[in-house]
């Protein structure tokens, strides 16, 4: 990474040689007639994270960032150009029937000894961040009861026992009214029934139904399922009930005393750090989140699994175009073919809506720089940092072994988040650039902003400012040893993130690809 200049002058990131555009650095971006030290003369206002040519690219010429063709010029673009999509003809996707499968597979990093967190053993040897109180449910229509029920029980019940972090109802949209027998049904229900065994759950979570609903309970909740304590009640019917809503009511916050008390037994220990399982995922993306926020959590990532940790990485479509830059790095072809096998089930699914992974980029990431979901794919990947990906993980599936994970999900936040929760997530973090108040209620939600200048607007809602790394004042290795450390700290309950003391929590939000009758 080429950073050029400093601290109040002109200044623009180039991330590879081969690379004929900069990224602009400068707030307030730079006006027509600046001057780099470089040389370089600006021919146009660019914005800050915009494009500036470093020479002029002719008409159906390549723009390459990192290293990479992200586009084909639509006309002729001169030296010093503001380069944005509208200029730019997007890259084919990359045929999935030729990729590099493990031909590259990174040697086993130094092992890193000795690091810890205080955590919540669980019965079925996962291990929880958070001590939480979790009431599922069979159908989105026993929301309205369970809500009012949960408020009571975090009013009345929660302060007496204060080893208990939070009650949360893992309420949803599913249930009812769907094709349960579809084919791709199984893919929300695994979701449901894997979201009441995360590990912050503690093997404590209730079950809410209504009674006549296509999902059951037991397609909730096994018997012979280790990970919850179906020893006690763990279900309660609202079609049951003889009385009305008031012993709806009084049913409800009974069952969860029982568990509230049995929860409230546990006390953090000393657990190595291989017992944390984090997710990753970035939102409102913006062109730094490939130079500071992603590589700092794709270093971090790397001490991790240093440490014998297991990490998360999501997101289809943010793949999608850089995919030979994964396959290539699968430990084995068997992990490299599945990685193969959820592009092309994604790919699938997007051509039954009649659209495809362009649909990804928002308005708000070309406002942040980037150009199309070529561009934004190659910065959302750095995030996984540089060892070889272990497994691949369909939507809804629970991670069983450890290592760099990739848990196929939509790069949509909240599905993305809930099914990373339902992967086994006891610690999740977001990278921002053009900032979201993104919270999960199950997990703490580390936020890490790719700019200084979001992290001052918003220092209330983000935890890590990686900007600093544009700036100078940080190298990435610096960030990452930041990252690693904070994790451990908040994973022990030491630190709280803004979104954990402000209670920013998105909805669960399933992924249904099946239809609703």
């Amino acid at each position: 990474m080429t950073l050029i200049e400093h601290s109040d002058s002109p200044r623009s990131i180039r991330l590879h040689p081969r690379d004929n555009v900069a990224v602009v650095v400068n707030d307030q971006g730079v006006p027509a007639g600046t001057v780099f030290a470089d040389g370089l003369v600006t021919v146009d206002f660019v914005p800050q994270s915009h494009k500036v040519t470093l020479a002029a690219i002719a008409e159906g010429g390549e723009v390459i960032r990192y290293g990479q063709v992200i586009g084909y010029a639509l006309q002729a673009i001169a030296r010093g150009s503001w380069v944005n999509e509208d200029q730019l003809r997007m890259p084919t996707a990359p045929p999935l029937d030729s990729l590099p499968l493990a031909t590259d597979v990174p040697a086993p990093q130094v092992p890193l000894e000795g690091f810890t967190f205080e955590g919540y053993r669980n019965a079925d040897g996962t291990v929880g961040t958070r001590n939480i109180l979790g009431i599922t449910t069979t159908v989105q229509c026993v929301t309205g009861v369970l809500d009012h029920a949960v408020k009571r029980i975090k009013d009345e019940l929660l302060p007496r026992y204060p080893h208990v972090d939070d009650v949360v109802a893992l309420t949803h949209s599913y249930g009812c009214g769907v094709a349960i027998s579809a084919t791709d049904a199984y893919i929300p229900i695994r979701t449901v029934r894997n979201l009441a065994r995360n590990p912050n759950l503690g093997g404590e979570a209730l079950v809410i139904s209504l009674g006549c609903e296509k999902l059951q309970a037991g397609q909730v909740m096994h018997e012979n399922d280790s990970s919850v304590d179906l020893s006690e009640p763990w279900l309660y019917r609202l079609q049951d009930s003889s009385h009305g809503f008031t012993e709806m009511i009084e049913q409800i916050m009974a069952l969860a005393e029982v568990r509230l008390k049995k929860l409230d037994q546990r006390r953090r220990e000393t657990v190595p750090a291989s017992e944390l399982i984090l997710g990753m995922q970035c939102g409102g993306s913006d062109a730094f989140s490939g130079i500071t926020a992603n590589p700092a959590l794709g270093f971090a990532s790397d001490l991790l699994l240093r440490a014998g940790a297991t990490v998360l990485f999501s997101e289809v479509t943010e793949v999608r175009d850089a995919i030979y830059l994964l396959t290539s790095r699968a430990a084995n072809e068997t992990v490299a073919r599945e990685l193969v096998r959820e592009m092309d089930w994604y790919d699938r699914y997007l051509a039954k809506g009649e659209a495809d992974r362009s649909a990804n980029t928002t308005p708000g990431n070309k406002k942040g720089g980037l150009s199309n979901i070529v561009e934004k794919s190659l910065g959302s990947i750095v995030k996984s940092g540089s060892s070889a990906i272990n497994g691949v993980l369909g939507p809804g599936e629970r991670v069983k072994g450890k290592g760099l994970i990739f848990c196929a999900t939509p790069a949509s936040d909240f599905v993305c988040g809930t099914l990373q929760l339902a992967a086994g997530m006891n610690l999740h973090v977001f990278t921002t650039g053009r900032g979201t108040p993104y919270g999960l209620a199950m997990a703490p939600v580390v936020k890490v902003s790719t700019r200084t200048e979001l992290a001052r607007r918003w220092p209330d809602l983000i935890d890590i400012d990686a900007g600093r790394i544009a700036t100078g004042r940080a190298s990435i290795e610096e960030l990452g040893w930041e990252l690693f450390h904070y994790y451990l700290d908040v994973a022990s309950g030491k630190q709280h993130t803004w979104a954990e003391q402000h209670k920013l929590h998105n909805d669960i939000t399933l992924f249904n690809p099946a239809p609703i009758t």
